[in-house]
């Protein structure tokens, strides 16, 4: 009988070739332990990847020879065959939902062609931003002439106005734009020894002389308490021509006369016309009205940049032969003190203008010579003023000293009841009092509208936020929901700028003077206000989009229709920031970009800031030409993550 040896036996272990396997096998396990471990390479050799294993029978335990082979490896080791490919194998689509599981419960829309240019543009991103337009090889601009330093360029047209100086209607102070192929294509220069303006609310008081070197209003107006030099500053006593003793006496002198008018709570946005330096609009701000100033850039040229350097609400605009920017029934006060304007020729033209823009109810107050002197040339001038205004249905409803005060109708009645052969007569039903953009002057009555629209605003500050009701009157698609539109407007603008004011610390930035360049229904100024930024916004309505400004109006706001393919009207460096939330994606097709981009750089101030919400399709174009501005840039990603169609693009111009 055969015996069998165990193999954990002692005589097993012990004999010696039986030993000489253990040994080899225990090298290579330390060798295969070591190389795995402590290579620098995560990639084995050939020799090392190969397995090994023990082989045993009854008698003896064996090593394979594979594994124990001291020749080197083959050459090449051929790969695998590839298995083939399974037949009717079915590819499963779908989305991931909240809880990270694969589901097929999804919609897919219709073929939207934009999607695959957004894709394209997209893609440039992860290349760096560049694309076959070479942006990245956009030169830098050049700064304009010492000259052009208060350049307006619609209002400082020379070859045009030129030929108009003998006009007697104000056409040589309306807008004429430089033909295409003169627009600005260089950056406005500053003054020598510009400095930061001077924070708000110390501003209204005083400003740098070095921002508006300008003397002359000093050397005219001084005796009247308009502004006055003191050393490196230029202050403001807050008088006027009509009202030296002071803008705050003058103002409650007016609240005696008609205590109806109540500033601040019926009375919240006022037009202040031929204003000066602003100091109406900028007491009234202590009174909670915003008071939008304006004057032409005649003689005193500089009135309204010493306003906007305050950082009082103001800009360069004109009673002349075209109807301001501005939407009918806007202001619930239109104010003229001393404005040198004959509201009584060509028929009334120009206090028909004023008529537009008044709110139903509101008031017109002036302070004029007229009023109150008795010089013969003079009375026949409150004569005609008298017969006109009676002719409008306007109520004389107080005068006192050198002020008179009128107030509108609330509805047509009156206007229905004249004789017919009673002038100016009522403007066509279908003329839209809303339509401003070069639209000539009309000698007509601007109808109210039948249901009331635009009369019966809420109080400040409820109708801030309570929707409007000629919400309803404006031409877009939507009808049932669109209250629901101003609201998820509203509340958006909210959400944003919360980021805005806390991510880039707003309340902290010398903030004063805003536009909002693309403004739809206000959210964003009303936004501002909500969180407490003390800053005034001026709402642009682009003439491509809708006519959404007479809300902004009703919602106690001001703002203008402005067509960005032309430079805006107001001096360079009026804006702290500017807010541009999808107005180059609109506007991309119509202008130029580097149009606009230079406007923007015009009117922003040193040390202003831009925002800019766009498609990515855009938004890295605007970036070079922002950088070749001299810009500091940053982009990031939107709320819905690096993957959205949007992103913001932050800018700095640095002084």
């Amino acid at each position: 009988m055969r015996t069998t040896t165990s193999y954990f036996s002692s005589d097993y272990i012990t004999n010696p070739n039986t030993f000489i396997k253990i040994l080899v096998i225990s090298f290579l396990s330390l060798s295969f332990f070591a190389v795995k471990h402590f290579s620098s390479d995560t990639t084995y050799s050939p020799e090392l990847s190969r397995t090994f294993s023990l082989t045993t029978d009854s008698n003896t335990s064996a090593v394979n020879s594979s594994a124990t082979s001291l020749s080197p490896p083959p050459t090449a080791v051929s790969p695998p065959p590839v298995p083939p490919k399974p037949e009717n194998v079915v590819e499963r689509t779908g989305i991931v939902d909240e809880n990270g599981a694969m589901t097929e419960n999804f919609v897919i829309g219709d073929y939207d062609a934009s999607l695959i240019e957004n894709a394209a543009n997209e893609s440039l991103v992860e290349r760096g931003g560049e694309s076959d337009d070479n942006l990245g090889k956009i030169e830098r601009f050049r700064v304009c002439d010492e000259s052009m330093r208060e350049y307006i360029p619609c209002l400082d047209n020379v070859e045009v106005v030129s030929r108009l100086s003998l006009s007697e209607k104000g056409e040589k102070y309306e807008r004429h734009c430089p033909v295409k192929g003169k627009e600005l294509d260089c950056l406005v220069p500053n003054p020598k020894r510009y400095k930061d303006h001077i924070p708000w609310p110390r501003s209204r008081d005083e400003v740098w002389y070095d921002n508006v070197p300008h003397t002359r209003l000093v050397e005219d107006k001084g005796g009247q308490n308009w502004i006055s030099r003191n050393k490196d500053k230029f202050t403001f006593p807050g008088g006027g021509t009509q009202f030296i003793h002071g803008a705050s006496q003058y103002l409650d002198q007016i609240s005696k006369m008609v205590p109806d008018i109540d500033f601040g709570q019926r009375v919240r946005v006022a037009l202040d016309v031929g204003c000066g330096v602003a100091s109406f609009g900028a007491f009234l701000l202590d009174r909670n009205v915003t008071t939008l100033s304006v004057a032409p850039k005649d003689v005193h040229e500089n009135q309204i940049q010493f306003a906007l350097e305050r950082g009082v609400p103001a800009m360069v605009a004109v009673f002349a032969t075209h109807r301001l920017l501005y939407p009918s029934q806007a202001f619930d006060l239109v104010h003229c003190s001393r404005c040198r304007i004959n509201w009584t020729r060509d028929d009334g033209i120009l206090l028909l203008e004023v008529n537009r823009m008044l709110r139903a109810g509101g008031y017109f107050v002036w302070a004029a010579q007229p009023v109150y002197k008795h010089e013969n040339k003079l009375q026949e001038q409150w004569k005609e003023m008298e017969n006109l205004t009676g002719r409008l249905c306007w109520e004389l409803i107080a005068k006192e000293g050198y002020i008179a005060i009128w107030r509108k109708p609330q509805n047509n009645t009156c206007y229905l009841g004249r004789n017919l052969d009673v002038q100016p007569p009522l403007c066509d039903a279908n003329d839209d009092p809303d339509n401003v953009w070069y639209v000539p002057l009309k000698a007509c009555i601007t109808r109210l509208p039948e249901n009331g629209y635009g009369a019966n605003v809420t109080t400040w500050p409820t109708r801030l936020h309570y929707p409007p009701d000629r919400l309803q009157s404006i031409k877009m698609d939507a009808f049932l929901s669109r209250n629901d539109i101003y609201k998820a407007e509203s509340k958006y603008w909210k959400d944003i700028t919360f980021s805005y004011v806390n991510v880039f610390r707003w309340k902290t930035l010398n903030v004063r003077n805003v536009m909002d360049m693309r403004a739809r229904y206000g959210g964003f100024a009303a936004a501002l206000h909500d969180h407490g930024v003390d800053c005034w916004v001026m709402n642009v309505v682009p003439i491509s989009d809708t006519n959404t400004l007479p809300v902004i109006y009703d919602r106690g706001l001001i703002g203008v229709v402005h067509d960005w393919c032309e430079p805006f009207d107001t001096y360079p460096r009026t804006y702290d920031i500017l807010n541009a939330a999808g107005l180059f994606s609109k506007e991309q097709k119509r202008c130029n970009i580097s149009t606009i981009m230079l406007e923007m750089n015009r009117i922003l101030r040193p040390n202003g800031h831009v925002y800019i919400r766009d498609a990515n399709s855009v938004i890295y174009k605007v970036e070079e030409i922002a950088k070749a501005m001299g810009w500091i840039t940053h982009v990031f990603d939107n709320g819905e993550g690096p993957n959205a169609g949007a992103k913001l693009l932050t800018c700095e111009k640095r002084l």
